[in-house]
């Protein structure tokens, strides 16, 4: 039997192509793997060129696949969730794969003979799997969601159904500040941190306990540490990217601050 095993094993591992990286992809109608061999080869993928790269500041070419194509089935309604290896979990509404403002979502796979080069400041490259897009500012996508490194893609519930205890105070008025921060909060922070313990993300560290950042750091100093965290205390080794006015507008990031202050006064035992 161990001899039978072992040949068994061998079999799977050959059948794998050399160096070939699996993705997992769960819709709720069970698991499906797909190796970078298989996704690199379909009829639907081609090469692409990337101008302004979220992870390597540049122009890129990849080998790619419509990501939506890899979703059949999922609605306008749908949330997905994308769990990368270190740690970083982007939470994605099916609306921005979706939409038809002109911006498109690629899965980018990183073919075993051609490796891409690691990014800056990094030793690693952004494969195995790594989502781009083609005409990001069409529907303001992110960077956080551009996700790389990339493991698992799998349907879940509205992030507020599954960790309510993130959530601002539900009688707030619909136009409050708080609850644009809470968006704001939900599309640039919640892929690397938690908030009251609650989330899925293990990158950074919980931004409500023990301490709100609100509450240890002078408001116009907090504005630096988002802008450019490494200007306010450096460290080589930190991960966090700062956020210009391109990506975060002065009014989205009084926002954010109105929803952290705020989350201050409702911290949760969790």
């Amino acid at each position: 039997m161990p001899l039978l095993r072992c040949l068994c094993l061998l079999a799977l591992l050959l059948a794998l192509p050399v160096g070939a990286a699996e993705l997992k992809i769960d819709l709720g109608g069970g698991l499906t793997t797909l190796d970078s061999a298989q996704l690199a080869a379909r009829k639907d993928a081609r090469t692409i060129t990337i101008a302004d790269d979220v992870s390597y500041k540049g122009t890129m070419r990849y080998r790619a696949v419509p990501l939506k194509q890899l979703l059949p089935g999922i609605d306008l309604g749908d949330h997905l969730q994308f769990v990368a290896d270190d740690g970083f979990v982007a939470e994605i509404p099916a609306t921005l794969i979706l939409n038809t403002r002109g911006a498109e979502a690629w899965l980018a796979v990183e073919e075993p003979t051609q490796p891409w080069p690691a990014m800056p400041g990094k030793a690693v490259s952004a494969g195995p799997f790594y989502v781009v897009w083609t005409h990001p500012e069409a529907a303001k996508v992110g960077p956080e969601q551009w996700p790389y490194q990339l493991m698992t893609i799998r349907e879940q519930q509205d992030v507020v159904v599954r960790f309510p205890a993130i959530a601002p105070d539900l009688t707030l008025p619909a136009e409050s500040p708080i609850r644009h921060g809470f968006d704001v909060f939900q599309r640039n922070c919640f892929a690397c941190h938690t908030l009251n313990g609650e989330g899925d993300a293990r990158l950074g560290p919980d931004l409500n306990v023990p301490h709100n950042p609100t509450e240890y750091l002078r408001a116009d100093l907090l504005r630096v540490y988002v802008r450019d965290p490494q200007s306010l205390r450096h460290w080589p080794q930190a991960k966090m990217p700062g956020f210009d006015v391109s990506v975060l507008s002065e009014e989205d990031l009084d926002a954010l601050l109105a929803y952290l202050h705020h989350m201050a006064g409702r911290k949760s035992s969790h």
